[in-house]
């Protein structure tokens, strides 16, 4: 358990040294915004390019560990909307709660991975991204225009999105030239390193940066509803499916890892785009973020 917290532990201290830094005011408010900005759209598609383009996929059988992904995120989806009557709740606030429990934050589940595992666990990780992303996207608009805006989403909206998304993207150009054996070029592969390397540091200070730790306590059955969804059933989710596709090792436990982490930051600016709660979803965020502090060493504990 010790070796479990040594290695989550610098992952949630650079949260919290956003935290910290952005309540002290430094460098100013005026920068964040950017900041996340320039790592959503440049940095971290650089570091799933570079992982993807030049990963060695000849040790392991990843589309075991892709099915256990995909299940577990789609019955969850079964689950949450069986569940929307027994626990009652607007349009709006369903959306959020949806997104908080569907959606999850691939910044520190890269970074935890990274610091536990190295080159082999951010491949695997990369690959989850590549599964996971398309799907929580398409997800979450679906259930947003439904459920928000009161419409369904057509099908010409959703593939907007997903071309416009450069995680996708990049997984995408990443995949064909791992698959084509282009991979980078020497230069280019050098140089999306360097940009890469610099995302998940920037990542995980702009996750704490975004906390908002006084809406918690003014949504706390909401914020504890969805945790349990995202933080301990989503694992326990997964863990089970990899078992019916014989996910062992290190894929298991990266699946397990990108299972247990809270939701994505990302899901405030689509709540803000399409109707959803924008302060419930601030909510979630903070609170599960701030959970998973204690639930992520734990699940690891319980089926690593």
């Amino acid at each position: 358990m010790i070796a479990i917290l040594s290695s989550f532990v610098p992952v949630f201290l650079v949260i919290g040294l956003g935290f910290a830094l952005r309540r002290r005011g430094f460098p100013g408010e005026e920068v964040w915004a950017p900041l996340d900005q320039l790592n959503y759209y440049v940095l971290f598609p650089a570091l799933l390019l570079d992982t993807l383009a030049t990963a060695n996929f000849g040790g392991f059988d990843i589309w075991p560990m892709a099915a256990a992904l995909a299940a577990g995120q789609l019955l969850m989806v079964v689950l949450i909307i069986a569940a929307r009557r027994a626990y009652r709740m607007t349009g709006p606030e369903f959306s959020s709660v949806f997104q908080g429990a569907i959606r999850w934050n691939s910044f520190i589940a890269l970074a935890s991975i990274a610091s536990m595992f190295g080159k082999p666990g951010l491949t695997l990780a990369a690959v989850a991204v590549a599964v996971l992303v398309p799907i929580s996207n398409i997800l979450s608009v679906t259930i947003l225009t439904r459920y928000a805006l009161g419409h369904s989403a057509s099908p010409v909206a959703i593939a907007r999105l997903l071309v416009k998304n450069p995680l996708i993207l990049s997984c995408a150009v990443g995949i064909f030239l791992n698959a084509t054996g282009i991979g980078l070029p020497g230069p280019l592969a050098v140089t999306a390193k360097i940009i890469g390397d610099a995302s998940l540091t920037l990542g995980l200070l702009a996750v704490g940066g975004g906390l908002r730790i006084g809406h918690v306590f003014e949504a706390k059955w909401a914020v504890l509803y969805t945790s349990l969804l995202k933080l301990i059933l989503m694992p326990a989710l997964m863990m089970g499916f990899c078992l019916v596709f014989g996910v062992d090792g290190l894929p298991r436990l990266v699946v397990l890892i990108c299972a247990a982490v809270p939701g994505a930051t990302s899901s405030y600016v689509l709540a803000r785009q399409l109707g959803g709660d924008m302060e419930l979803m601030a909510s979630l965020i903070t609170g599960g973020t701030v959970l998973a502090v204690l639930t992520m060493p734990l699940m690891l504990w319980i089926f690593g």
